[in-house]
């Protein structure tokens, strides 16, 4: 058995058992990804995949073991690279970074303009995804960190930081009849059509319960996961806006006005998180101490560190 045996097998579950997406990740013709394969259920003298015709489908109970040694193993390899490249001082490479179209849009603007100055020859990714996906791109490694509110502090295969907490705010046209009222409330949410983020994103879930909770059922007739198509549909009048408050700003946003709604709203905690026993490279940490210090130094009523 070889490294390149666990490489195969693991690069093929990422890409749903995919033999030739797995070669083109390896840079491999799907022969030799294929032999790989085969050659490790050899030794191991027992299946490691279901199969169904030619075609592999999944993973046999013992398949499933060998699967989370082999990422383990895997890990350690690479943290073993990794603490070379930095002992060598190699301020090279990629940095991948996971979330959503929130963080990316409104949150990562100055972190990556400070991360720039301090390592120009370090490329950034910014990979957008939802929720589920962040978690999965996380514990497989696909990316270095994932950064988002739902879901990553409840997996037991990432290490979680939690970052700034942030709250909900209501946006408007600017003659509304609800910027009359200084603190509105459910009832008067629930008296006009409401555009918000759709589910598994951005905080829905707590939002739902609380209308539930208080026994009101609001008016969505329009839910995205990019808060500029939120605003889009506000602007063309089609209803009221519930956004993260993190996502307005006052000097693009001048068309459209805002009231906090966080006396209606649980306070939400964005989180970054990243696989654990991951090495991290000296890049990386800074990338995670700009970040902190970014929202420290923020003095905003938008959100709050934690």
């Amino acid at each position: 058995m070889d490294i390149r045996q666990l490489q195969a097998m693991i690069t093929l579950i990422n890409s749903d058992f995919s033999v030739s997406a797995a070669a083109q990740q390896l840079f491999l013709v799907q022969s030799a990804v294929s032999q790989q394969l085969k050659r490790l259920e050899q030794e191991l003298g027992t299946p490691l995949f279901v199969r169904k015709g030619k075609r592999l489908t999944g993973l046999t109970e013992l398949g499933s073991q060998v699967e989370r040694q082999a990422r383990e193993i895997l890990t350690g390899v690479s943290n073993i690279q990794l603490m070379a490249e930095d002992h060598l001082k190699l301020a090279l490479g990629v940095l991948r970074i996971g979330c959503t179209h929130t963080q990316a849009r409104y949150i990562l603007p100055p972190v990556i303009r400070a991360f720039n100055r301090t390592y120009p020859a370090i490329e950034l990714q910014i990979h957008q995804g939802n929720p589920q996906q962040l978690v999965e791109w996380a514990g497989n490694d696909r990316v270095d960190f994932s950064i988002c509110t739902e879901e990553l502090g409840q997996s037991s295969k990432l290490e979680n930081i939690p970052c700034y907490q942030w709250n909900r705010s209501l946006i408007t046209l600017p003659d509304h009849p609800l910027q009359a009222i200084r603190k509105p409330t459910l009832e008067d949410l629930c008296a006009y059509p409401i555009i918000t983020y759709v589910v598994g994103f951005t905080g829905r879930q707590h939002f739902n319960s609380i209308f539930a909770e208080a026994r009101l059922q609001p008016n969505i007739v329009l839910s995205a996961a990019d808060t500029d198509i939120i605003k889009a549909y506000v602007l063309d009048g089609l209803g009221i806006g519930v956004i993260a408050s993190m996502s307005y700003d006052k000097n693009f946003d001048a068309s459209l006005k805002r009231l906090d709604l966080s006396h209606l709203f649980p306070w939400e905690t964005t989180r970054i998180a990243y696989l654990k026993n991951k090495y991290i490279r000296r890049y990386q940490q800074t990338f995670i101490d700009l970040f902190m210090a970014t929202i420290r130094d923020e003095r905003s009523d938008r959100f709050r560190p934690c």
